[in-house]
């Protein structure tokens, strides 16, 4: 009786703190987003996709629990690799330029679509770099123009008999919380603030980088990006997911291969670690959900909230706020490494469904870029680009093809994962303990190719 009632308090709290967004699905409409300009009409309709999409995340956790295999091994195989310097600085140098041209625009530049504020920060950063970190490795450690930076100064101070002492321990009682409070702020100026780039995002990377120089000085490098540094902590948390993880520190230069996903497995869970993937994976929902007529109807269209600002920020404190009490909530019952080792291929899915096709369409901005570097009218560049566009060279059935095996697939290997580290977890795993997070993310399923379809596949009757 007890379990029955547990498992009912879960249920309540999730079809509470996710029945608002929920209730989006009862409205109808077309919105045209996710960099889509063509519409695809499916063979079938949209609930069908939608259901059967869900039912096999549902079935995904049956099979997983009733095999109940035993827990796999979590030691890491392959041999250590070292990356050549080369690469490491040419990385290094890659990272630096991008700064400098941002800072560059940011001072003495003009407005156009050679924007590089957003074309590294958003596109190749946020979105390209949150790939590469969770399906390739740790690349970031190398791109980093922060720890560069860093690295500079304290040569040149080193020049000059320049010395700062001993970096100060870092608090142990702080952990990674500094670099959720810095995802916390990226996530609004994306969502919220809708600081798309030119000067605004240059000016705030400026001052992210006077704050993390100094935390990196006052602290040191290694405690500052490993607990503080919103964009290595982020990167690092996907790169669970990820072949190559480093071994040692990135100036060691380090890699190991490993089977995909033995990261989430092996790798310690906290959380501050749950919270930032709680905090990605309902971002990218919200970013979605936001953009879909039902929204427009329900909270712009009403005027409900009066400014826009106030009314975005209230909704995704709202949508975010809940989802993380809820998988807050959840982690005392299933555990944290369980929960985390759950969502973060769910959240690698999320990115790929919904920021593809805006990575290859805003990607090859890069050519405006490189043809007006300082976006003053210069024509750098033997091409004709003054009608020139950048336009999505995948068909848009492809595209939702992608789309769909990403959401679904991050889910499958979600319950794998979850279902594996609490498999190895004192008293193993049970059916009902493990539902909550069934029902979860089977409501997750539903609401993000909902508001994909809204693009994708609805068509207009008639």
């Amino acid at each position: 009786m007890h379990r029955l009632r547990g498992l009912r308090t879960w249920l309540t709290l999730m079809g509470g703190a996710l029945g608002g967004p929920a209730l989006l699905l009862a409205w109808p409409g077309v919105a045209l987003a996710h960099q889509l300009n063509e519409r695809y009409a499916a063979p079938l309709p949209l609930i069908a996709y939608v259901g059967g999409a869900a039912l096999a995340v549902a079935m995904s956790f049956a099979f997983v629990i009733l095999r109940n295999a035993p827990a796999p091994r979590t030691e890491v195989s392959g041999a250590t690799r070292l990356v050549p310097r080369w690469l490491r600085l040419t990385l290094q140098a890659i990272g630096l330029v991008a700064w400098l041209w941002i800072v560059v625009q940011t001072i003495g530049g003009g407005a156009g679509d050679g924007d590089v504020a957003s074309l590294f920060l958003w596109v190749y950063g946020w979105v390209g770099l949150a790939l590469v970190s969770a399906l390739g490795g740790p690349l970031w450690s190398w791109l980093d123009p922060f720890s560069t930076i860093h690295g500079i100064l304290g040569w040149v101070a080193g020049r000059l008999g320049l010395s700062g002492g001993a970096s100060a321990p870092y608090p142990a009682r702080l952990g990674k919380w500094p670099a959720v409070i810095g995802l916390a702020v990226v996530i609004w100026l994306e969502l919220v603030a809708r600081v798309e780039g030119g000067r605004s995002l240059g000016l705030f990377l400026i001052g992210y980088t006077f704050i993390s120089v100094a935390a990196m000085a006052y602290f040191g490098r290694a405690a500052w990006r490993a607990n503080g540094e919103t964009f290595s902590v982020w990167f690092g948390v996907l790169g669970r997911l990820a072949p190559f993880a480093l071994d040692g520190a990135p100036e060691d230069g380090r890699v190991v291969r490993r089977p995909y996903t033995s990261g989430l497995l092996s790798a310690p869970w906290n959380a501050a670690d749950l919270t930032v993937v709680a905090l990605g994976t309902g971002s990218i929902i919200f970013d979605g959900l936001s953009q879909t007529q039902a929204y427009f109807d329900l909270f712009v269209k009403t005027g409900l909230f009066g400014s826009t600002e106030l009314r975005d920020s209230v909704t995704a404190i709202a949508f975010l706020g809940s989802l993380v009490a809820i998988v807050t909530l959840m982690s005392r019952r299933l555990g944290v490494a369980a929960l985390g080792a759950g969502l973060l291929p769910v959240a690698v899915g999320y990115l790929v469904a919904h920021y593809l096709a805006y990575l290859l369409v805003d990607g090859q901005r890069i050519i405006a870029a490189l043809n007006d570097p300082l976006l003053r009218g210069a024509n750098l560049l033997p091409l004709d680009l003054g009608f020139w566009e950048p336009t999505l060279f995948l068909p848009t059935s492809v595209l939702w093809s992608i789309q769909l095996a990403a959401v679904i697939g991050g889910h499958i290997v979600g319950a794998w994962a979850s279902h594996a580290v609490m498999a190895r977890q004192e008293g193993g795993t049970t059916v009902a303990a493990q539902l909550p997070l069934a029902a979860l993310m089977v409501a997750l399923t539903t609401i993000t190719l909902w508001s994909l379809g809204q693009a994708v596949l609805i068509t207009p009757s008639g």
